[in-house]
């Protein structure tokens, strides 16, 4: 392991698709690391794959990293700007033996591979090009071939490495599918465009990575960068190979699960806080007591590969949801109305600015509205149809029907209309007139009660019902649904 002040980590997304939360939580480990041990989160934008690679892809990686509060260290690289660097080393590999030109066909290609599948065999390249004559690579050339670039990997080779996660790792080079393709195919002159395990090896040694943190996933290609940095005579990382995240049925987390990238969590009401807490624990055990709710930066001290699993990580929502709802109710009223406007603004409530919109509530009776609705609350979605009976008048329920129709109910609450006056209560007055309306009416005070939250929330279920009275009472709201309900 490095030293301290000598770590140097990086993530490398590719922007062919929204911050997954897969690569999101490899972003954690990666922060949380160079953190304790007081090195540099870098960025590097793999972007090589030009088909599938979009601007708005990387605006969304970008953005979501920093909702997340994962800051990286100086300008993140572009490796798209790097491909001279990496042709440099193909070259190189050209150079020294450890590369060479195949000529292979995709016809040909695809006939080996089924060929392979008829016999129950893996696929892999046999390797047929690999020590072509001058003349046989010219005869390739007069018929117009066009030719890949393969780095030999010798079917006797052993690579090993002693993973952070893992352990001590070793891995077969007669298991890793044949020499491995670096350069796409052109013209016999030049080189293709180069190929991922490649690219990264050359980046991760020139931005000086001190290590590679990364899901096992690319364990694989780990023994084949290995082999390269080898070959390009560089320095090697170290490595650690963190678990997949998994579904409840313990199968990789994908699309079909539903949410999965940053921007999709964000939109169902989730905190920044929360989800990065949460994926901290998806795979890290925190140490003996300091439970399991806790801010980036109370983990980072303590943070170390000898807590993250090696089994996957189940995603749990309970878990999310747990966390999410105790960060929402630590929000103090005035933070909770700031987290809240723009999805209120959405529903038409609100203008854009956050003003109450058609000179409806000001600030005070938003975080009023807040400190009643928040305690209840699981995401900031919660927080459109727990606020809507207050912002617009509620369909009466059949359950709230029937109360209103039920013995005593329309006296109590004509008692109790013919009593409200016009402007604000305050907590006393309200208790003092169900007093009044109740002595009047002659019915039991949970007649009333009953009777009342049906005739302001249209429904038997809801918030504290005296503070939801005071919220209506100074617009002439409570009234006008108490004539309503009459």
């Amino acid at each position: 392991m490095a030293n301290t002040g000598s770590v140097r980590v990086r993530l490398a997304p590719s922007p062919t698709g929204t911050l997954h939360i897969g690569t999101a939580r490899t972003a954690v480990f990666n922060w949380l690391f160079a953190k304790r041990h007081g090195g540099q989160f870098l960025l590097r934008i793999e972007d090589t794959d030009r088909e599938r690679s979009k601007p708005e892809f990387t605006a969304n990686i970008l953005e979501g990293l920093q909702w997340l509060g994962l800051a990286w260290d100086g300008e993140p690289v572009v490796q798209s700007e790097r491909i001279e660097a990496h042709r440099a080393a193909i070259v190189q590999l050209l150079a020294s033996g450890h590369a060479y030109r195949c000529y292979a066909s995709e016809t040909e290609l695809q006939e080996m591979r089924e060929r392979q599948a008829a016999e129950n065999k893996p696929p892999r390249y046999d390797n047929r090009h690999r020590d072509l004559s001058p003349e046989q690579q010219q005869a390739y050339v007069a018929e117009g071939r066009q030719a890949t670039v393969r780095f030999r990997i010798d079917d006797g080779a052993s690579i090993g490495w002693t993973d952070l996660v893992r352990g001590e790792m070793r891995w077969a080079g007669a298991d890793l599918g044949g020499d491995m393709v670096i350069a796409r195919r052109a013209p016999a002159d030049q080189i293709g465009d180069p190929l991922y395990n490649l690219v990264v090896v050359v980046d991760d040694a020139a931005m000086a990575i001190s290590h590679v943190i990364r899901g096992e996933d690319h364990i694989a290609n780990t023994a084949k960068q290995i082999l390269l940095y080898e070959a390009l005579g560089l320095d090697l990382p170290v490595f650690a190979h963190t678990p997949l995240i998994l579904n409840k049925e313990g199968k990789k987390l994908s699309k079909r699960d539903g949410v999965t990238s940053v921007g999709d969590f964000r939109a169902q009401g989730y905190s920044p806080a929360a989800l990065a807490n949460y994926m901290t624990l998806l795979g890290w055990s925190p140490p003996e007591g300091m439970g399991e709710r806790f801010s980036l930066a109370e983990a980072a001290p303590l943070f170390d590969f000898d807590r993250v699993n090696k089994a996957g990580a189940r995603f749990d929502w309970d878990k999310l949801n747990w966390l999410n709802s105790q960060v929402l109710h630590d929000l103090s009223p005035a933070d909770l109305r700031a987290a809240l406007q723009p999805l209120w603004a959405v529903e038409g409530w609100l203008d854009p600015m956050g003003d109450a919109a058609a000179a409806g509530p000001d600030q005070a009776w938003l975080e009023s509205l807040c400190g009643l609705i928040g305690p209840s609350l699981v995401t900031l979605r919660d927080g459109i149809d727990q606020a809507r009976p207050f912002f617009s008048r509620p369909e009466l329920s059949e359950a709230a029907v029937s109360q209103l129709q039920s013995a005593g109910a329309r006296e109590a609450l004509q008692a109790l209309f013919e009593r409200l006056a016009e402007g604000p209560l305050t907590l006393e007055q309200a208790q003092a007139l169900l007093t009044e309306a109740v002595a009047a009416a002659g019915v039991k005070k949970g007649v009333l009660m009953k009777t009342l939250r049906a005739a302001l929330l249209g429904s038997l279920q809801g918030p504290d019902l005296l503070s939801t009275w005071l919220l209506l009472q100074p617009s002439g709201e409570a009234a006008a649904r108490i004539r309503r309900s009459l």
